[in-house]
């Protein structure tokens, strides 16, 4: 480990100072989580400008000057605003650090949940609401971070930059990561970015069992597939059927396996998770963790868990299929929608090119629904990355492996690697095995987990902000 980084990481063995702030720091921060959880950013009633402005009046009435936090918002989408801004560092040729956390959220209907979706709801060791974890939480972290670092009097050696940004989960609409990186990517230059999508998982007792680090992301892309037909009468049936045709097209993808290719972050995944699986399992494992391009290994991981065989290969699936216009009629045309997640490094024209194969009817067509996404390759897992957090996991939760992993979703991420930010999914927030309802029903996240992982990043930036 480099000097400067052995120092900045012995800053994790001192006492937490947040901690010795007590009860007040952490009341402070639960008003501006429930702040922020009751602000609505929905795409069909939230506004994020508003979210967005009540995040800067928090820094501002924290002692910052009121210029060094802006909301930008665009012209055209008026509730979309981001918040960003920074803390200058003493070393100005030292790169940026960026704390990125999208403030929008998915649709919930309050009559679907038990609870309000849009009011912190605290009971049963858990916090209730929509964006409970997805992904208020980090965003409510870093503005409480700042606010804490403006307290301490920290002074960072890097320039700490924050952009709260609206869209991820409604990017085609739009992306304030996408937009910011267009219209003014100096706002968001970093030498790395921390955003959401690395998580630690809980054991069926509530115990934490892994620390995951997410180390790039798959690509999503969905593919249209057309065929039509002259038509007639349903009592004179004949074979020039589109539904037909097309359902032959769907059970071949439905089928069809990509080649697994897993990928440097992958490997080390199964490699640092094998010592959790006893048997099989693990040493199928160690194999693939080792280097190996074992097919028995690989088909026994592919089949033994989903998100596995989801990690180690490109996935396509058939999620929506139209046709026909009446019950009495051979239908003249029908469409369905193939959704693919493709691996890191892989082009979105191979993928297209492989369906075309797969599908193998010049009488159906496959064009890509929308404009590619970018494809970044993952980004490096360095040793100034990945020793702070062991360090710092070690002292926190002992015994707990950190396990880098690719997303098998989407994030911003996607952008920022694309525009050469590398970006780790580091949220420290432990989780249920069920995954706590992130963009389903009852949404929600453990009280400790989540004030864990606002001293766990609090801590943890800031030793990034230090070293040399």
């Amino acid at each position: 480990m480099k000097p400067g980084l052995l120092a900045a990481a012995a800053l994790l063995l001192l006492p937490a100072a947040a901690e010795a702030q007590g009860d007040a720091g952490r009341e402070r921060f639960r008003e501006t989580y429930k702040e922020l959880i009751e602000t609505d950013t929905t795409l069909s009633n939230g506004d994020c400008t508003l979210a967005s402005n009540r995040m800067k009046a928090r820094l501002v009435a924290a002692g910052y000057p009121e210029g060094q936090f802006r909301v930008v918002v665009p012209e055209k989408f008026p509730k979309f605003g981001n918040l960003v801004g920074e803390i200058p560092g003493s070393d100005a040729k030292a790169p940026a650090i960026l704390l990125v956390a999208h403030i929008d959220v998915v649709e919930a209907k309050r009559e679907d949940w038990e609870r309000d979706p849009f009011k912190l709801v605290e009971e049963n060791g858990y916090f209730f609401a929509r964006g409970a974890i997805d992904d208020k939480a980090m965003a409510a972290i870093f503005v409480d971070s700042l606010i804490r670092y403006r307290e301490e009097k920290f002074k960072p050696r890097r320039t700490i930059k924050i952009a709260l940004t609206c869209g991820e989960e409604t990017d085609i609409v739009f992306d304030g990561v996408e937009y910011l990186l267009a219209t003014e990517p100096q706002t968001l230059k970093a030498g790395f970015a921390i955003n959401e999508g690395g998580k630690g998982w809980l054991d069926d007792k509530g115990a934490p069992r892994t620390f995951g680090i997410q180390v790039g992301e798959k690509v999503y892309q969905d593919f249209t597939l057309a065929t039509s037909g002259p038509g007639g009468h349903s009592a004179r049936p004949h074979a020039d059927n589109p539904i037909t045709r097309m359902s032959e097209a769907l059970a071949r993808v439905g089928n069809y396996h990509f080649p697994a290719m897993p990928g440097e972050a992958v490997r080390n995944f199964f490699a640092r998770s094998a010592p959790l699986y006893p048997g099989e399992k693990g040493d199928a494992m160690r194999i693939v963790g080792a280097g190996q391009d074992d097919p028995a290994a690989l088909d026994l991981l592919g089949k033994a868990d989903p998100v596995w065989n989801a990690m180690i290969r490109t996935t396509c699936t058939n999620t929506q299929v139209v046709g026909g216009h009446a019950h009495n009629a051979v239908p003249q045309r029908a469409e369905a929608n193939v959704n693919c997640r493709i691996l890191p490094g892989t082009s979105v024209d191979t993928i297209h090119k492989a369906l075309i194969e797969v599908v193998a009817d010049p009488r159906i067509t496959v064009v890509a629904a929308d404009e590619p996404s970018p494809v970044p390759a993952p980004p490096p897992l360095t040793p100034e990355i990945m020793k702070p957090v062991e360090k710092l996991v070690a002292e926190m939760w002992p015994g707990v492996p950190v396990i880098p992993n690719i997303s098998t979703g989407a994030t911003d991420g996607r952008f920022l690697n694309s525009a050469g930010i590398p970006t780790y999914g580091i949220s420290a927030i432990f989780v249920d095995p069920d995954g706590n309802g992130v963009h389903g029903l009852n949404e929600r996240v453990r009280v400790k987990s989540l004030y864990d992982a606002r001293q766990f990043l609090h801590r943890l930036v800031k030793t990034y902000a230090s070293a040399k």
